[in-house]
């Protein structure tokens, strides 16, 4: 049985838009590739037609990848959770007491994690360690940097 996939409404999208392009645009892209390339004459010498079936064999597992994500897929809508504690989707502001700086991010399935964007996993160190946390709570985690402690300010569910 496969496992459930959390996104919120936004990672979703995201989700269907690009295999709406990968089947609409980049499928017909590779196949018309892949018939030029047989019309310049032997298959064992010819780069382009190595080319576009390569091209082929990514654009058609991204598409299975992608099918089966938004398959498993459980969509969650973090304007709709009323939680005191840190669960998917909440948007959580943190005092790094060595740097004395905050830093808010907002947890997220991992096919939407972008630490520009201060989005983190869930299932990455510092999100496995915030879940089930509340206001006011002192976290330890352990990153590639070191043992970092932060002290949770606020919890948003936006």
């Amino acid at each position: 049985m496969s496992q459930s996939l959390p996104i919120t409404r936004e990672g979703y999208e995201k989700l269907q838009e690009e295999l709406k392009h990968l089947v609409r645009v980049e499928r017909p892209n590779v196949v018309q590739a892949i018939a030029e390339a047989r019309s310049h004459g032997d298959l064992s010498e010819n780069a382009e037609y190595d080319a576009a079936k390569e091209k082929q064999g990514f654009v058609e597992g991204r598409i299975k990848e992608l099918n089966d994500k938004i398959a498993r897929a459980q969509v969650i809508d973090p304007a709709s959770i009323d939680s005191e504690k840190i669960v998917f989707g909440a948007t959580v502001t943190l005092f790094d007491t060595e740097s004395e700086k905050e830093v808010t991010y907002q947890l997220v399935g991992e096919e939407e994690a972008d630490i520009k964007k201060g989005r983190i996993s869930v299932t990455s160190p510092v999100g496995k360690a915030l879940i089930g946390r509340e206001e006011d709570d002192e976290v330890v985690i352990q990153v590639p940097s070191g043992t970092r402690v932060y002290e949770v300010t606020e919890i948003e569910y936006k």
